[in-house]
């Protein structure tokens, strides 16, 4: 266990770090910002978690829609995260060459929708279909995928706004077309991922409720950064990355 004692940590990012279990005891925490997977948060006594997933839940009432059993409400959340992410597209578009910058070495637009573009592939296809099937040469998987070529994917994919948008869209008619047929009870069924050593091996047990939660999920988070990005973009401080 790392134990910091009376450490100026003023300013320090943590990224993609494992928190689990950490204590931080008579600490001082002045403009704070927390973000990532937080669960039994306690502050001051006060286990605070339930007012901020409220709050969010507030804030963008999809995320009930994400987490509900009803395929008649999943098909609603994914019909509202399109219209969303569609709204931020048009966004895009009103400052041409925003969807290549980046904000504190967090990912362009453009590199967000490629993630989702290997999410799709991978969560959806892969292991809701069964599809062994390469990825999508453009998608772009997170740093503990390896072996990414070998799975289909181009380190060197330098794709247009335009030309991920398509496959986007194709994507999009085709988790429609299956979210059209599939049924609730259907939803619950182990999913039918493919043995094999492609990503992600570790979705083998769960149903299909769960990986289609996983891609939604992915859709409402991954919007969230970029509009969060696009905010800080537009606004007087600019903090852009190469």
């Amino acid at each position: 266990m790392k134990r910091f004692v009376d450490e100026d940590l003023t300013g320090a990012e943590l990224r993609e770090c494992d928190l689990s279990g950490a204590r931080l005891v008579g600490v001082v925490m002045q403009g704070a910002v927390i973000d990532g997977l937080v669960t039994d948060l306690v502050v001051n006594g006060v286990e605070v978690m339930a007012y901020v997933e409220a709050e969010l839940d507030r804030r963008h009432p999809v995320r009930r829609l994400i987490r509900s059993d009803d395929v008649a409400d999943l098909r609603r959340a994914s019909r509202e995260l399109r219209t969303d992410w569609a709204a931020t597209v048009a966004r895009m578009r009103e400052s041409p060459g925003i969807e290549h910058e980046s904000v504190d070495d967090e990912w362009s637009a453009v590199q967000t929708l490629r993630h989702l573009v290997f999410v799709h592939d991978s969560w959806f296809r892969r292991c809701c279909l069964g599809s062994t099937d390469l990825f999508t040469p453009m998608g772009l998987g997170i740093e503990s995928v390896l072996h990414r070529e070998e799975q289909g994917l181009d380190p060197s994919a330098d794709p247009t706004l335009d030309e991920v948008l398509a496959v986007r869209a194709a994507q999009a008619a085709e988790l429609e077309r299956w979210l059209d047929a599939v049924t609730s009870r259907e939803l619950q069924e182990p999913a039918p991922v493919p043995a094999d050593d492609r990503w992600p091996t570790y979705a083998r047990g769960r149903s299909l409720r769960q990986c289609l939660g996983t891609v939604l999920r992915e859709e409402f988070e991954h919007r969230r950064f970029c509009v969060r990005d696009l905010d800080l973009l537009a606004g007087p401080d600019r903090r852009l990355s190469s």
